[in-house]
């Protein structure tokens, strides 16, 4: 059964319907609490004292820096080191309208609606205004998802509370009817209570393939805009070229984005013979998926294999090095990296687990929001066999497909910032200013390669954009 659109009116926003059970209750660590109340000058400070050669200047402008498309970003990363010691936040990727919210502890100072409310009032309400020089849209305001329901229907009602009006909630799931949106002279119009309604504004949560449904140019303004993901927040192809062009500016300033060693605009026929240059173990990923769908861990030959045999639309792939154990993870231009993991379980077993940071644009530069962690299903092993499936072990993602458009969440391994699950991670503030300044990092190279691909008189670059990424599927999907 089709989902119906809603309309979300002030004073409906209930706390319980958007959290998970766990995190209800749960207490947030005082370390984590103090990381998200700390000032941009104390981390500036923090960080340069720890990487004496970084540029403090070059350092509080990043920091301070003003997104124009991707306002909205969450970064997955591992906490990595090589052996001799050398740790590192690496970035995996970094999500366009990311999911997060519902498993952050309250701050202490206990605000209701938690971070929900600061991302909607620091970045949304600043996006929504009419500015000097803009024509004035008529219409109401919607939040477009695709899953996730717990949080997009909370930012439904904090944004109808902020704003004291109704805002329309609206599903679209990918390459299901009925529709619900279209556009109408530039315009984005929804489909509510038996009428196409104008809408000036969209708060967006479509994740699966959105530049299908929602077009690239549009007099309605949308939070995070088309280009935000075919930028780099869900286009893993792009943001490997975004990150590696910013690292060139950066590299003079003692500041580099930490990613994995990443080949790109691979064929599918290719890939054996990359993935024998890594030594055998690697990481292929189809750039355009998300939700830990299209990505494949490679270690053996009957993984390959079985990646080689899967019927997939897409003509192009990337290869990274992959981040295991130290006995078996790939060995890259600068060295061999491995994940620290979990705190030993008291049987001795390690896992590995990312970390996703949330932040967002604001008038003060960017702003960290919220974080979680999730840990991979099984212990990590210092030695592999042929018969061992790599992605229990490395897999952290926790969404479980369950059809067509059905999601679920495993949240057994749903690590919360909380006083029983953070010690098990091993963090320290440290860490967690490094996962900022990385994840700040590869917002801003995104939101540079978003500029990069309009021209002067605001219009989208395709053919640019053909020239970074030519996968003449993924260009049959994007609705201009």
């Amino acid at each position: 059964m089709h989902k119906e659109s809603t309309l979300v009116s002030p004073g409906s926003f209930n706390n319980e319907h958007h959290w998970y059970a766990k995190a209800q209750n749960a207490t947030i660590h005082p370390m984590v609490n103090y990381f998200l109340n700390l000032d941009q000058r104390r981390i500036v400070s923090r960080y340069c004292h720890l990487h004496p050669r970084v540029n403090r200047e070059r350092l509080v402008q990043l920091l301070s820096y003003r997104s124009k498309f991707f306002l909205w970003s969450g970064a997955d990363l591992f906490n990595a080191t090589s052996a001799d010691g050398n740790r590192q936040m690496v970035v995996i990727e970094n999500n366009s309208c990311p999911s997060g919210q519902k498993s952050m502890p309250l701050l202490d100072d206990n605000k209701e609606e938690g971070t929900y409310r600061d991302l909607i009032e620091r970045t949304f309400v600043p996006f929504v205004k009419t500015k000097r020089g803009e024509p004035k849209i008529d219409g109401g305001l919607a939040v477009i998802y695709d899953k996730n329901h717990m949080e997009s229907s909370a930012y439904a009602a904090i944004i109808a509370d902020v704003f004291n009006e109704n805002v329309v909630l609206v599903p679209s799931l990918h390459g299901e009817g009925p529709e619900r949106i279209k556009i109408l002279d530039g315009l984005v119009h929804v489909h509510h209570d038996n009428e196409w309604q104008p809408v000036r504004a969209i708060f967006r949560y479509l994740t699966q393939k959105p530049w299908n449904r929602l077009p690239i140019h549009s007099k309605t303004k949308i939070l995070n805009p088309i280009v935000a993901c075919l930028a780099g927040g869900r286009n893993k192809m792009v943001a490997a070229k975004a990150y590696d062009l910013f690292n060139s500016e950066l590299k003079s300033y003692g500041l580099s984005i930490n990613a994995p060693e990443t080949i790109w605009d691979i064929s599918k026929e290719e890939i054996p013979l990359w993935v024998k240059k890594m030594g055998g173990h690697a990481v292929v990923k189809i750039p355009y998926s998300n939700a830990g769908q299209g990505v494949f861990t490679i270690t053996n030959e009957s993984e390959l294999n079985d990646f080689m045999s899967t019927e997939i639309d897409y003509q192009r792939y990337i290869v990274q090095s992959l981040i295991g154990n130290y006995n078996w993870s790939s060995k890259g231009t600068r060295g061999k990296f491995y994940h620290v993991g979990t705190m030993p379980s008291k049987n001795g077993s390690t896992y590995v687990a990312d970390i996703r940071m949330m932040v967002s644009s604001t008038a003060e530069g960017i702003k960290p929001l919220c974080i979680y962690s999730r840990r991979a299903a099984v212990p990590l092993t210092e030695n592999l066999d042929q018969s061992q499936q790599s992605w229990s072990m490395l897999g952290t993602n926790l969404s479980i497909k369950t059809g067509e458009n059905e999601w679920d969440s495993d949240t057994s391994r749903l690590m919360l910032m909380d006083r029983r699950d953070f010690n098990k991670l091993g963090l320290g503030l440290d860490d967690l200013i490094e996962a900022f300044i990385q994840t700040t990092l590869s917002t801003i190279a995104i939101d540079q390669m978003c500029q990069k691909l309009f021209n002067s008189k605001g219009r989208f670059r395709m053919k640019l954009f053909k020239s970074l990424n030519n996968d003449s599927k993924l260009l049959e999907e994007i609705l201009q």
